[in-house]
């Protein structure tokens, strides 16, 4: 039975369960937050609920690497749990991101965290839109390349780029198998270079950067 951890309750969260639990073949549910009221609000649910923050769950949580992640938390997932894993076994230093991006891609948004936004739409999508593969849901304009190519093929002075793709796993859902972040973790502790993270769509795509450095072994 395929597994999807739902990360956050809220709004989002409880839209991917309904969508999910839509699909012909019921799948296995995990939703986790921290806030047992909005985890009560789906207690009718077949699904499975954790009282427990979203990155604690992820970073403790028995390596398996097939399920599917779906982030409905105002955090950028994958660089959280990326930032993490790599703390125990070094130095991690969160940067800003480059300013040569903010030209690099379209409609960028620079959050005061250092993070980068960006996005193929100048408009809020339909929270149900199915991310066809060619044109937009809401202009009908053809898309002429994946946000999450057009972040991978930047290069930057010393950075390596790692971008985790987001798939639609319904409409207006998207996510990535869990695997996917630990591939992210192998090459991450491979490089010697600043590590420029992205979580990317087809039309968005979201930004961190940082630093690491391993701690010395001791002889």
């Amino acid at each position: 039975m395929e597994s999807f951890w739902i990360l956050g309750a809220g709004r989002f969260g409880t839209l991917a369960v309904q969508r999910i639990l839509e699909r012909k073949k019921v799948p296995r549910l995990v939703v986790v937050d921290r806030d047992i009221h909005v985890l009560e609000k789906l207690r009718e649910k077949p699904i499975e609920t954790v009282e427990q923050d979203a990155i604690d769950f992820l970073v403790h949580y028995p390596v398996l690497g097939s399920e599917w992640i779906v982030p409905a938390i105002p955090v950028h997932v994958a660089f959280a749990w990326l930032c993490r894993q790599l703390a125990r076994e070094g130095v991690v230093t969160q940067r800003a991101v480059p300013s040569i991006l903010e030209q690099a891609v379209p409609n960028s948004l620079r959050a005061k965290t250092g993070a980068l936004y960006a996005s193929f739409a100048t408009f809020r999508c339909p929270d149900d839109c199915d991310e066809p593969n060619e044109k937009c849901t809401v202009t009908g304009e053809v898309r002429e390349a994946n946000m999450f190519d057009v972040i991978r093929n930047i290069e930057v002075e010393g950075y390596v780029t790692q971008v985790v793709r987001s798939h639609q796993l319904a409409p207006g859902v998207g996510g990535y198998r869990l695997s996917v972040l630990w591939q992210l973790l192998e090459e991450a502790r491979s490089t010697e270079k600043n590590i420029l993270v992205a979580t990317a769509c087809r039309c968005h795509g979201v930004m961190n950067a940082l630093r690491f450095n391993r701690r010395a072994q001791s002889a």
